[in-house]
């Protein structure tokens, strides 16, 4: 089978796709026949070994898939050969043929596009663990979303107005038209300070705010909470600068994450949380399940609408994460057989 590998940290010229024997499912494991894996701003992490918990080479990336199960290894009795699943895999999917514990499999129907429900494995199953299972968001409430016009920005924009959330979106100016069209008020974070909009558009602040950027967003994503607000950190866009390492910024973010969480300790009226989706789905399997069934009956009432921008072959990895920087912005980038 192919597989795509790093072998070496650094910049989408690392990657490459090899040939190696098919694997073979452990005890408690299935494996899956690929049908879509997703290229994502996270695998640019993994990639430039800035992802906390993330392997060292060599590895596979990947951090979701949707596939056919081929091969069954013992004690599996829940999945069976034949069946489609999603994995979230955190890395490892960017191959022809997975292995993955029989737990984290979950049911797709066979009548979905699998390019679109790859997008509901992680970046809408982030959003909506990041509004519902996290900062548990009510009806009314005010939401600030940091980098609106990426995936997981755009999915939280399209399950907030669902909840009937008050949206404000912060994106560049040139897609500030369609952070609007989603239904929410776009700030243009290049030309004003976003600080400032927030507080004059809501009088004392938003009661969320999801910074997926991190650094020292996050000390003034904090100064834009309400009383009673919570701010939840769930990326670290910003230790990364043009698909490589940032040290200055891998610096920044950590002293920024250690100042914000200690103001979130002694802030009475104020909280700060963390996401990480791959901790829920070992700690909250039920959780996972549950959400992934709740989103695809979205998707099945056209609710939500996943954007596939690109379908490039396995072959064309490296390929992929080069319109990171790009395409990225208006889709998901998805590898197929």
């Amino acid at each position: 089978m192919k597989r795509v590998v790093i072998d070496r940290f650094g910049g989408p010229e690392v990657l490459n796709v090899i040939d190696v024997r098919d694997p073979r499912p452990g005890p408690g494991e299935v494996r899956v026949r690929v049908l879509a894996s997703g290229v994502s701003f996270t695998d640019a992490q993994l990639r430039a070994g800035t992802y906390l918990g993330g392997p060292k080479p060599p590895f596979t990336p990947g951090y979701e898939l949707v596939g056919v199960v081929d091969g069954l290894g013992p004690g599996c009795t829940r999945v069976k050969v034949g069946d489609r699943v999603g994995a979230l895999t955190v890395w490892g999917a960017n191959a022809e043929l997975v292995c993955v514990p029989e737990a984290y499999a979950v049911a797709v129907p066979e009548d979905l596009d699998p390019a679109e429900v790859v997008s509901l494995v992680f970046p809408y199953m982030t959003a909506y663990q990041l509004l519902h299972r996290t900062a548990k968001a009510k009806p009314g409430e005010s939401v600030l979303v940091h980098g609106a016009a990426g995936r997981v920005g755009t999915a939280i924009l399209e399950l907030g107005v669902l909840a009937g959330l008050r949206l404000y979106g912060t994106a560049a100016a040139r897609d500030c038209a369609a952070v609007e069209r989603l239904g929410a008020v776009a700030i243009d974070y290049q030309n004003d300070d976003f600080l400032a909009r927030v507080r004059g558009l809501t009088g004392d602040g938003v009661d969320i705010a999801l910074d997926g950027i991190g650094g020292p967003l996050s000390l003034r994503s904090f100064r834009a909470l309400r009383p009673g607000g919570r701010l939840v950190v769930f990326g670290r866009y910003a230790t990364i600068a043009q698909g490589r390492k940032n040290w200055p910024g891998v610096f920044a973010w950590y002293a920024a994450t250690g100042a914000v969480a200690a103001w979130g300790v002694l802030s009475p009226r104020r909280k700060v949380m963390s996401y990480r989706v791959q901790k829920l789905r070992i700690h909250h399997q039920d959780w996972f399940e549950a959400d992934f069934l709740a989103l695809l009956g979205m998707l099945r009432r056209g609710e939500i609408h996943p954007v596939v921008a690109e379908r490039l072959p396995l072959a064309e990895a490296r390929h992929a994460h080069e319109l990171l920087g790009s395409t990225a912005a208006t889709g998901k980038i998805v590898l197929v057989p």
